[in-house]
């Protein structure tokens, strides 16, 4: 399998496209916000109360991903601590006397503690503010919502968590690869590619990951893809399974590697790929020859209408 690395030009009636217009008021040329002009549909939605901690996720890079739970907690906050991987035009949704924090934590460059991060929400809390933290993905996945939360709780600061997409399913269903699919695998594991040193975890055992599960999700693992793949194939897994690398998921800029775990990284060496990144590894990457929905829209032909073999169409049993 050739690697091969998928780049989306797009033209102005694209999704992503327009979902990047309507995220960004500023580049149509208007002053009204949505936040004047669009009201939420009619719920009981919850009230942001001043000592409060909102702790929310902004999902994985396109603004039409946030949830309405998020867009009613942009438009109350008093202060907003957002992360480095938060789409800047999300925040053109929160109100005018807002105050945006940032506090995002990159692997490589200079970074707020977490102890700091975690006693500033306390802080601004205590002050009275109506605090949303805003993280991207999902707070409770690989994000270091849970430390903030716990943290929140034993100072006795009130809180509501309000999930978001993560990266490792909606990032993948972005590049045209369903996480699980029914012909591939009825197991998937997550993975963080670093523990709390920066290091390739060490406490991961790696041959039961390999073994018990068909599907593999790796978040923040190109720093140490080397050691990864090294692991795996030590593992038992084969070296032409199907991998892929979806950088800046989601967003107008999302790049997709397409390669194999014995390839990968002399592939991503030969790329211009960097984080942020997520890496799939498993059979259901070459659901993407005829999943690719977003080269489609852009007048490409699936390249494979029966990418696992199956010989028989997908609504056959």
């Amino acid at each position: 399998m050739n690697a091969t690395i998928g780049i989306i030009s797009v033209d102005a009636n694209h999704p992503i496209y327009v979902a990047g217009l309507l995220g960004n008021f500023r580049a149509l040329g208007h002053k009204i916000r949505m936040t004047d002009t669009n009201p939420l549909p009619p719920n009981d939605w919850p009230e942001l109360q001043a000592g409060w901690v909102w702790l929310c996720g902004a999902g994985p890079g396109d603004p039409g991903l946030i949830t309405l739970h998020a867009l009613n907690a942009l438009r109350q906050a008093d202060a907003i601590v957002y992360d480095a991987l938060v789409d800047s035009r999300i925040l053109e949704w929160a109100h005018d006397d807002a105050d945006l924090i940032y506090a995002g934590k990159r692997g490589g460059k200079p970074s707020a503690k977490q102890r700091d991060i975690s006693l500033q929400l306390v802080e601004l809390a205590k002050a009275g503010k109506r605090v949303l933290r805003l993280k991207g993905g999902d707070p409770f996945v690989f994000g270091r919502g849970g430390e903030e939360a716990q943290t929140l709780v034993q100072h006795g600061v009130p809180i509501r968590i309000i999930p978001g997409i993560s990266a490792g399913i909606g990032g993948l269903a972005y590049a045209g690869i369903p996480v699980t699919h029914r012909d591939v695998n009825q197991s998937v594991t997550f993975i963080t590619g670093h523990d709390q040193s920066g290091e390739t975890p060490n406490t991961l055992n790696w041959r039961a990951i390999s073994q018990g599960s068909q599907v593999l999700v790796i978040y923040m693992g190109m720093k140490h893809i080397t050691p990864i793949t090294d692991a795996l194939l030590k593992a038992g897994r084969p070296k032409d399974e199907p991998v892929a690398v979806v950088t800046d998921a989601t967003t107008p800029n999302q790049k997709v590697l397409e390669s194999t775990l014995g390839s990968l990284v002399t592939d991503l060496e030969k790329s211009d790929m960097s984080p942020p990144a997520i890496i799939c590894v498993g059979r259901s990457v070459e659901m993407r020859q005829v999943l690719d929905w977003q080269s489609m829209i852009a007048g490409a032909k699936p390249r494979n209408l029966d990418p696992l073999g199956r010989g028989k169409p997908a609504d056959a049993s």
